[in-house]
Order: structure tokens, then sequence, then C-alpha cells
């Protein structure tokens, strides 16, 4: 097989792509991870959520409370460290992806390429295949052409809306932010960002379609960092397809294969047939292009034409440059390939370690400076602390406050008799710590703060701090 080119043809003018439809395998399992993604998406804020305490919505992302609720899981403020790991972990996975599988996140798993497919699906129902699209837009304006665009453009915005507007109800109770959206009484901001989403999907996915994947998206542009001679790629196979004397469509002297062997002439019959059902327009018998995301529509059409002509398929396949160049296996378990397997698992693991390990509370203390100190009439000395409690559990949480490191040190939580959160809840309160002065002394003593838990069981919550005095 002969090595393949690889293209960069940068940015040229846009012209409207029409794309034309196909079956084959790659397509049924784009269709797949499309009605998975949507069905994720659009159903999950109404999917309801048994708590003890909390809203009984599985995924709800509260601002109001600072709680994002994800089925079982409860994240706080303090646990932003998760979401930090998370976006880290999906890195590792899409390059390890991307240096074993190609682009395969363009072609199938991508925001875009999903809502793409939905618009392309609304053009066909709407304005029919591929020709009748084409004379459609070639035809001057008429009660046909105004009629199809006005459905057509209309359908776009009714997805574009469902779009954002299913965004907003991660944001709250769904069925209550249902009724109130379309009553007028939701914040402004739902309302915003309702519009923006609308907008932006309606503008992107129906205007800048493949052009946001191959002028805007920097992915395309920095994949080649990760891409080497092993990485899978879609290819056309020019030896078998163009042969000695290139392709030619078929004709009396070049009917079958054998005629065209005998002639010297390619097992690509020139149909245009991949070229037609590209969603960003290439031609990949050109070599490898940036603009390729990999979704394997081609491979299903080519593969379509050589069934029906009952020869082998594969003339396009998922291959590697060098099983192109040299006929040669790709070799996936590489240095490169195994370091970012490692750190996805290692972070995976982290990460699922620390989020079922989890306190089920949380203590900061701030010391308040001004006073550093007061001396009372008894001469022992006082200082303030802020105590922040952070209750995560589902139960109500009766909490003993005592110091260790100061003996006989007096602790004075005001009109507060007790500490008890209600569950989720948080909690500030001013304590005062008096203690006498310690003889040589530097000024800080060192002790710790320690809440004892009275009604359920867990191991006692510690901090550390300084109580200052005088130096003597």
């Amino acid at each position: 097989m002969a090595e393949q080119k690889v293209i960069f043809t940068g940015v040229e003018p846009a012209s409207k792509v029409f794309v034309r439809s196909v079956k084959g395998s790659f397509r049924n399992f784009k269709t797949a991870m499309l009605l998975l993604a949507y069905s994720v998406y659009f159903l999950l804020p109404w999917l309801r959520w048994d708590r003890i305490s909390g809203p009984d919505q599985a995924v709800l992302f509260d601002l109001d409370a600072r709680l994002f609720y994800i089925f079982g899981l409860v994240m706080h403020p303090q646990d932003v460290v998760w979401l930090t790991g998370f976006l880290i972990i999906a890195a590792y996975l899409l390059f390890f992806i991307t240096g074993v599988l190609g682009r395969v996140w363009c072609g199938y798993f991508c925001f875009h390429t999903l809502w793409l497919d939905t618009y392309m699906f609304i053009e066909r129902l709407v304005q029919g295949e591929r020709p009748a699209r084409v004379r459609l837009s070639k035809q001057g304006w008429g009660l046909e052409k105004i009629a199809k665009l006005s459905l057509t453009f209309f359908l776009y915005l009714l997805v574009a809306f469902v779009t954002g507007f299913t965004f907003v109800l991660y944001w709250g109770n769904a069925p209550e932010m249902f009724k109130g959206f379309f009553h007028g009484e939701l914040d402004s901001a739902a309302y915003i960002t309702t519009l923006i989403l609308t907008a932006s999907t309606f503008m992107l996915a129906g205007f800048a379609r493949e052009q946001l994947c191959k002028a805007v998206c920097p992915y395309a542009r920095f994949q080649a960092a990760m891409f080497d001679r092993d990485t899978l790629i879609i290819a056309y196979d020019e030896k078998r397809g163009e042969a000695d004397n290139g392709r030619a469509k078929p004709s009396k002297e070049n009917k079958t294969r054998q005629q065209r062997q005998q002639n010297r002439i390619g097992d690509c019959v020139d149909c245009g047939f991949c070229v037609q059902v590209c969603p960003t327009g290439i031609d990949i018998r050109n070599g490898i292009q940036n603009e390729c995301i990999s979704c394997g529509l081609c491979i299903d059409a080519c593969n379509q034409i050589m069934s029906n002509l009952g020869w082998p398929k594969g003339l396009i396949r998922y291959t590697s440059e060098r099983e192109v160049s040299m006929g040669i296996r790709p070799k996936y378990f590489k240095p490169k390939n195994i370091g970012y397997a490692l750190a996805f698992f290692g972070g995976s693991f982290w990460l699922a370690w620390n989020m079922a390990h989890q306190d089920p509370m949380d203590m900061s203390i701030r010391k308040i400076r001004k006073p550093m100190y007061v001396q009372l009439s008894d001469g022992r000395f006082q200082n303030s602390y802020e105590l922040k409690v952070n209750n995560k559990t589902q139960n109500s949480v009766d909490l003993g406050l005592v110091v260790e490191g100061l003996k006989q040190a007096e602790v004075d939580l005001g009109r507060l008799k007790r500490l008890t959160l209600k569950p989720e809840q948080t909690l500030t309160v001013l304590v005062r710590i008096k203690h006498e002065a310690i003889s040589h002394s530097n000024g800080q003593q060192p002790f710790e703060f320690v809440l004892v838990p009275k009604n359920i069981v867990f191991d006692p919550i510690r901090d550390s701090a300084l109580f200052y005095t005088p130096k003597y």
C-alpha cells in the first residue's frame, strides 16, 4: 500500500455542504450515541431521587445553597477539588483515546457533532435528500422555498430552545421551574441563559455547522501532537483504489473487477459517495486531513458501493499510518499511551477513594486579630476565633466543642448552649477562649479545637490554632 500523504488545507472560503444520508454500522453507532446523549441530557432533570434531606431531583446544581446534588453524591464548595480532578482525568482520557483511536470523540461524542446531526436530520425531513436540497438552494424564491426554509428554521429554533431551557432546569427543581418559566416567575438569569444558549445553538449548529470544526475548534489543530504512526485513522487504500491508471467510472470495457485489474484501473469507481456523506465536505481520497472528524460515514458509503458491486469492502477503512505505508499492524501499547492510561486510572482511583472517604463534617478556624488578645480583670487572657462548621451528612448533628493543648482553658460560645447543625447546614460561631499566660512563652501557644459528635458516630473533627499572649 502506498504511503498516505497528510494534507493541512487551512481555512478555505466557506461553501454550503449538502450532506447525503447513508446506512451502515458507523451510521448506526452515531445514531445510538446521539439517542443516548439526548436521553441523558433532556431526561435527567426530570429524574427523581429520594433523599433524607435536600431536593428530590437526581441531578441539581443549587447555587442558593451552594450545593451540587448528583444522585447519591452531594458536593460542597470545599469539594471543588473533585471538579478539578474530574477535568484532569477527562483530559487524560481524551489524550489516551486520541493517541490510540484518533478523533473518535469528534465523530461520535462531541456536543456540536450531536446537535449538527440533528439539524441535518431536520433538513432531510423537511427539504428531502441531498439532490432535492441542492435543487431547492438553487431555485428562485417562491412559495415552496419560503415554506420549507421557514419550517426548517422553526424546527432549528425549537431544538435550540429546548436545549437552552433544559440546561436551566439543572439549576432548580425542574417541575417548578418549568411552570414558573412560562408564567414569568423566574429570575432574569434563567431567561438570559435560555436566550444565550438558544441563540448559540441555533447559529452554531444551523449556520456555522462544519466551519466550527474546521476553523474554530482548537482540537483539530493540537491533535497532531497526540498522533503517531500507530494512531487509528480513516484512510483510503490508494494502491487498491488507484492501481496504475487511476480511478475510473464503470464502463463497458472496465465494468467487472477482473476487467479493471487487466486494464490496471483501481477499484474506486469515482462515484463521489464518500464525499457527499462527509459532514465536513472533504474528500478522504486526498489523504489524511485535519478536517476529518473520524465519523466513519465515508467507510459506510464506500462499503455500500463495494457490496453493490460484489467487490471486497475496506477500500476506505480505519487503519494506521504504519499499516498504510508498511503493512504492519499498529502498536497500541506504547510508553505514551501506557502513561496516559496509568494517569487516567490512577486519577480515577484517587477521585473515587476521595469521594467514598469524605469526612462527614469539616471545620475551619479564623483568628480574629483585632485585638490579638484581651487581658481580663482576673488576669487571664482572651482570644476570639471564628469557627465555621459544615455538616455534610443527611442527619442533624449535636456537637461538643473542646480544646486540647490549653489546660483549664474556658470555652465561651456566647448565647449558644450547644452546637446543633441541621442536615447540609453550615454554621458560623464566634468562640472566645480564656486562658492564663504561660511563663517563658514566646506569645504563641499552639492548641487544637476538637468537635465531638454526641448523637451519631464518627471520629472527632480537629483543627489547629494559636493562642496569643504577651511575650514573657
